[in-house]
């Protein structure tokens, strides 16, 4: 009988079998070999970007590396603390146009910690600022209704003395006299100055014309507390500005890097003693504590809080 072999169906030629057998038996193609653990973390890690294929500022702006992140955060906050403090400076025309309060002498209008955008003297002046200046006093914004901070008048940041070495101080401008003027006498309020003549005070007859200041919870006015006055009455020229409007604690920031560097984030200066019931803190020194940085965002809180501390100056007030 013809046909194909027993066992064998057609048109097999057994090439099956022979697969099955190479495949038991046969040599086995080796396996390709798994990257190192450490490479492939490398290359999640940076994301496929390298300096070799992307250049260095590419790399530098897309890699995920933890140390280079970090890295640019830090200038990222300070590029944006400086643009913040270069649009301030435009619109005030001042440096620092920030400053922060350090005591208790103008409450309740003003506190401790509150930072305060000030502008140049000249600028956004009212119609009734005193001639040559931009500043109007309480006394002639009682009749023309300018009022800032919750009473009449400009709260003005002035150089005790014209000392630049002395912190500036940031009360508000009562009135204005005139070289030769026994103010006491005059202008000054008799709540204030009670049975006080000018012989009795240092700054009377005033020796140039300028500024009464008083801070509003004070007793007195910064020039009549005798031979002991904060200072003399105050020349246009010894204002370094004046104040527009408050933001409540912002301030702490500023007075706690002075306590955290000991006056390194700007120039340090002698205090002023405050009038009134609440007396003026001591001055930071090295050894002071302030608040702590706030965990693993030290680094980059402390660089960046510096630079915002730099742009924002320390007021006695």
């Amino acid at each position: 009988m013809s046909g194909s072999s027993a066992g064998s169906p057609p048109d097999d030629s057994g090439d099956g079998d022979r697969e099955r057998d190479r495949s038991a038996g046969g040599p086995q193609t080796p396996p390709a070999p798994e990257e190192p653990p450490g490479n492939a973390a490398n290359a999640n890690a940076d994301d496929g970007v390298t300096i070799e294929d992307d250049g260095l500022l590419r790399w530098f702006l897309k890699t995920d590396h933890e140390t280079v992140m970090v890295t640019r955060d830090i200038l990222s906050s300070v590029a944006i603390v400086a643009v913040v403090g270069l649009l301030l400076f435009g619109v005030s025309g001042i440096w620092p146009p920030l400053v922060a309060v350090e005591s208790g002498s103008m409450e309740p209008n003003m506190h401790r910690g509150d930072l305060i955008f000030v502008a140049d003297e000249g600028r956004f002046a009212g119609d009734a600022a005193t001639a040559g200046t931009g500043v109007v006093t309480l006394e002639n914004g009682q009749g023309s209704g300018h009022e800032k901070f919750g009473n009449p008048g400009d709260v003005i940041i002035y150089q005790p003395n014209g000392d630049p070495a002395e912190t500036p101080v940031i009360h508000r401008a009562h009135f204005w006299v005139d070289k030769g003027e026994h103010w006491v006498d005059t202008k000054a309020s008799e709540e204030i100055v009670g049975d006080a003549t000018c012989e009795e005070v240092a700054t009377c007859p005033a020796e140039h014309a300028g500024f009464v200041t008083k801070g509003d919870n004070n007793d007195g006015y910064d020039q009549l507390r005798g031979a002991g006055s904060r200072t003399d009455v105050v020349k246009p020229e010894w204002v370094t500005g004046k104040a527009m409007f408050r933001i409540p604690w912002l301030g702490h920031v500023r007075l706690t890097f002075d306590k955290l560097l000991g006056g390194t984030a700007a120039p340090m200066s002698p205090s002023s003693t405050t009038q009134g019931s609440i007396p003026a803190p001591a001055s930071a020194g090295p050894g002071a504590t302030g608040f702590g940085p706030d965990g693993s965002l030290a680094g980059a809180a402390a660089i960046a809080g510096t630079g915002a501390a730099v742009a924002i100056g320390r007021h006695r007030n």
